[in-house]
């Protein structure tokens, strides 16, 4: 419903033979900028031209900028499903919401993709779906597909060169549903008077964590995520996807709370806190036995994720929890797409997990199953290293050198040279090459059955 302190304007241009009718609407949305609609030409009833009506205001030249006398200025309050013709279905553009419409050259795709960093308000922009010599697609030159759906499937995970990437298909208007739907507030949604707080545990990237009791009963890890911390309307639409994913090896999700600020996630709670850490602390005491045990684990988790399509993005022995029977699980998967420290998200930047990340990444930003399974390596490596840091005597820009000429992480001196060849697989330069989770997993079997 478009809410207004003025009627709503409607332009009949009559004739004796066609009725036309053509309006144009300017509307602000919250946190969006101005969109203009013009729908014109409806063919109405012949009838004959009715000469006691007044003559209305003139229709603005097509093209114009939604300015002067005779538009009507409105502020959209909701979203709005068209139920009848003379109805405007609008809905609040969000960062990344986009369309693939055919453009006015026949044949020929174009992506139009909202962001927010284009302009004071924010504003769209359209990319063509190019064809090169060999026949393939693309939007941005270097990543090219043999369909237009491989590159927007590619696209929604990698900005590569556009604006932002591809987050929210805005489809048919009208199948669209709000953020929150499907949330219920007994499976999803968590109220906040069902949880007791307890000591703190630390923090995150994200912000503070604590324990908690849920219903009293319970324990749970409470993360409470600080203001600015993270793109929270985007978390919340994919919480009900993480919330899904249910493994004995992946931290299980429970629910939100979103009833006030701040944002809470009520997470699973390992009593032995953090892998990284753990390893730091009690690593030296653990035998090989173990330590292989802790890379079966996270390889587990790992090849679930894999088969439901789901990149980690940020898989370091920092973001795996232990237990109270040392089992070891993958946490915060797929959270990094969230974070809003520039620092962090941007390859260039002094947070970012340069020494986990491989080249794809590195340069281009290119995340897949991948390029976790070379973070997978990686975390191999930190604990049979009992959680030193990788390339601990570089800088990040000199570790993007080393990892461009070649050059790779050393063999812990607890891991064994099999064990070594593993790890090293997952370090191929092309990421093609490098094993899948599930041929990890088959691997670090045999070699645990061997140490039996």
């Amino acid at each position: 419903m478009i809410h207004s302190n003025q009627s709503v304007l409607s332009v009949f241009c009559c004739c004796c033979v066609v009725q036309t009718r053509e309006y144009s609407t300017r509307m602000e949305l919250e946190g969006s900028p101005s969109l203009c609609f013009q729908r014109k030409h409806y063919p109405g009833p012949r009838r004959a031209q009715d000469k006691s009506r007044k003559k209305l205001p003139m229709p603005p030249p097509e093209g114009g900028d939604c300015e002067g006398p005779g538009l009507l200025r409105v502020v959209a309050m909701y979203d709005f499903c068209a139920k009848e013709d003379t109805d405007l279905t609008i809905k609040q553009s969000k960062e990344g919401g986009f369309v693939v419409r055919e453009s006015s050259q026949r044949g020929v795709y174009t992506v139009s993709v909202y962001s927010k960093t284009l302009g004071e308000r924010g504003g769209v922009k359209h990319y063509q779906i190019k064809l090169n010599d060999t026949g393939q697609f693309y939007l941005a030159e270097k990543h090219t597909f043999d369909s237009i759906p491989e590159v927007i499937h590619y696209h929604e995970h990698n900005a590569a060169g556009l604006v932002t990437r591809l987050r929210y298909a805005l489809g048919p208007m009208g199948r669209c549903v709000p953020a929150t739907a499907g949330f219920s507030s007994e499976k999803w949604e968590i109220n906040p008077s069902e949880l007791t707080f307890m000591k703190e545990l630390g923090s995150g990237q994200f912000g503070q964590v604590r324990l908690g009791k849920f219903r009293t009963q319970h324990k749970v890890a409470i993360k409470a995520i600080r203001e600015g911390a993270m793109c929270e309307e985007d978390f919340i639409e994919e919480a009900k996807v993480m919330m899904r994913l249910c493994h004995p090896r992946l931290v299980q999700l429970y629910g939100v709370c979103l009833q006030q600020p701040p944002l809470l996630i009520v997470a699973e709670f390992m009593e032995n806190g953090c892998l990284l850490n753990f390893l730091r602390q009690r690593g030296g005491a653990l035998k090989e036995a173990g330590l292989l045990s802790m890379c079966q684990d996270v390889c587990e988790g790992m090849e679930y994720l894999e088969k439901h399509c789901f990149i980690h993005r940020d898989l370091a022995a920092r973001n795996c929890l232990v237990n109270d029977k040392n089992v070891v699980k993958v946490s915060d998967f797929g959270m990094a797409r969230y974070v809003l420290d520039n620092q962090y998200t941007s390859s260039s930047g002094s947070k970012f997990p340069v020494k986990w990340s491989p080249p794809e990444v590195l340069h281009y930003s290119k995340y897949s199953s991948k390029s976790d399974v070379w973070s997978f390596g990686v975390v191999m490596w930190e604990i049979f290293s009992e959680g030193r840091t990788p390339f601990e005597n570089r800088s990040n820009s000199e570790v993007v050198d080393d990892i461009t000429r070649g050059i790779r992480l050393y063999r812990p001196h607890r891991a064994s040279q099999p064990l070594y060849q593993v790890m090293y697989k997952c370090w191929h330069n092309q990421p093609q090459e490098r094993p899948s989770f599930s041929e990890l997993l088959e691997e670090i079997t045999k070699l645990v059955e061997n140490q039996d």
